[in-house]
């Protein structure tokens, strides 16, 4: 893709605003191999080209059904996976070809929550020792300071300090969540990517953790890519929406708009299976029914990925693939009517 043709797929961003992340063209493909020689016979392409934007103090929600390589692109962005080609641009610096060292003094300003807290955290270190870890290896305090920051953050997250010597097991499924929040903050970051973070939490806990993230980005002056395939939830935290299908961006607005006035097939699909609180509106709104299973990535359909799928797809939909086009200032969308 040129130059040219990449920055007319470009969402421009509004001039008044900080723009702390840039994600232009992204893909991640893994390789398919066969035989005793490990030859590449195809490819996964879990990312696909994707291109957006995240202003300072933001969060961006980024949506989609399981497979659509959400996770994959919050992972590409803070170099665990290796890109194989785009650009990251992260407070002006390309962390594509940022060589290690480089990329290790950069690391504190990016931290993740993952999505399985009793996964994440390692059962043989005491809380205290979890939240110290990120402090230790990159030297930013000791004994006493450490213990005392330890403390600190504990506090931050709504936990007792004095719980800091258990172990992780000691802990309810939605605490260990708070834990791994307070180390992902231990390095005060300006870029959290939230890995779809309430997805093992029951619905009891799922707000008070969103709750928790959105009073520490309120206090630390964050910013989140929150990853997740719950739409009712990242319309409460979300000031914009990225909704992701089999590797691309199918459609980028304001949290507003999106659930007001969605204009791609998927995303009205998406919003139509999401429950609404008003009996009058839910028995009278229309379902949106896909057929089928998303395509493997390994295969993607020709033309729109979508098209498979797409109640509205026609022929061009098969053949050509749709530009990722502003309809409307912030309103970005890749389909061909979707005028």
């Amino acid at each position: 893709m040129t130059a040219e043709a990449l920055a007319s797929q470009t969402p421009a961003p509004a001039p008044e605003r900080e723009v702390l992340l840039s994600v232009r063209d992204l893909k991640k493909h893994f390789p398919i191999t066969k035989g005793v020689f490990r030859r590449q016979v195809g490819a996964i392409k879990a990312v696909d080209g994707v291109t957006f934007d995240i202003y300072r103090g933001e969060t961006l929600g980024l949506v989609g059904e399981s497979g659509s390589g959400k996770s994959t692109t919050g992972r590409a962005i803070l170099q665990l996976e290796k890109a194989t080609s785009g650009s990251v641009v992260f407070a002006g610096t390309e962390l594509t070809t940022l060589p290690s060292g480089q990329m290790r003094q950069l690391r504190p300003r990016m931290q993740m929550v993952f999505q399985d807290p009793h996964a994440s955290l390692n059962p043989r270190m005491t809380v205290g020792s979890i939240i110290a870890e990120p402090l230790r290896e990159h030297g930013t305090a000791r004994g006493d300071e450490q213990r005392r920051r330890v403390e600190e953050l504990l506090s931050m997250v709504g936990l007792d300090p004095v719980h800091a010597n258990r172990y992780p097991h000691e802990f309810s499924g939605g605490q260990r969540q708070r834990i791994g929040i307070a180390r992902a903050i231990a390095l005060n970051p300006d870029f959290i990517v939230c890995d779809e973070p309430i997805a093992a939490l029951d619905v009891s806990i799922q707000a008070q953790v969103v709750n928790l993230l959105e009073d520490l980005q309120d206090a630390l002056g964050l910013t989140y890519l929150f990853i997740s395939h719950d739409l009712s939830m990242v319309r409460h935290i979300a000031d914009r929406v990225a909704v992701m299908y089999l590797g691309k961006i199918m459609e980028l607005t304001d949290s507003t708009t999106l659930y007001a006035s969605p204009r791609h097939p998927y995303t009205k699909a998406l919003l139509s299976a999401v429950p609404v609180p008003d009996p009058d509106v839910e028995e009278n709104r229309r379902r949106v029914i896909l057929e089928g299973d998303i395509p493997s990535p390994a295969n993607p359909p020709s033309g729109c990925v979508f098209s498979t799928r797409c109640p509205m797809a026609q022929e061009r939909c098969r053949v050509e693939v749709p530009q990722f086009r502003e309809l409307e200032p912030g309103h970005w969308a890749a389909c061909h009517f979707a005028d």
